[in-house]
């Protein structure tokens, strides 16, 4: 299993979501390869913003070796499934993939939790580091749900 994490600039929520996945697969050994990318290319070689490394840290997971990087419309080959922040970055994958987009492989990743409901996780870019909690909060829940749905036999999550 490929999974691909997606946001704007794959510097705030992306990397807590491909971080926290990337944990959680580790725990139940999985053999999953997990990764992040952003639709906006301006922050690519950059590591996650300060708040996502350290919150991430607060729960055990460094993300700091993590580097921003741009998708591609390659992405849409390599991964079985690509998780979505919001309604915005639907759309940029979509446009970006062009004729290799994937309808059945792309989804807002809450939607695992609320299905149907096209939730999204608010960018916390502009608030402050109680923001990046809450995000961390929603992603940690959405990414056990990932585990359940893809891995059914791992009940330790």
């Amino acid at each position: 299993m490929k999974i691909l994490m997606v946001c704007l600039g794959n510097i705030c929520r992306s990397p807590l979501a491909e971080g926290i996945l990337r944990s959680k697969v580790e725990k139940t050994g999985l053999d999953w390869v997990i990764d992040s990318a952003g639709t906006l290319g301006r922050n690519e070689g950059c590591a996650p913003h300060k708040f996502s490394q350290k919150i991430a840290k607060q729960f055990d997971l460094d993300i700091s070796q993590q580097k921003c990087r741009y998708f591609t419309k390659e992405d849409m080959k390599n991964f079985d499934k690509i998780y979505v922040m919001d309604d915005e970055n639907y759309l940029d994958v979509k446009r970006i993939s062009g004729n290799y987009f994937d309808s059945g492989k792309v989804d807002l990743i809450l939607n695992e939790l609320y299905p149907g409901e096209d939730r999204i996780i608010p960018d916390p870019w502009y608030g402050g580091e109680d923001g990046f909690h809450k995000v961390y909060e929603i992603l940690d829940k959405a990414c056990d749900a990932i585990i359940r749905k893809y891995a059914p036999t791992m009940h330790s999550i």
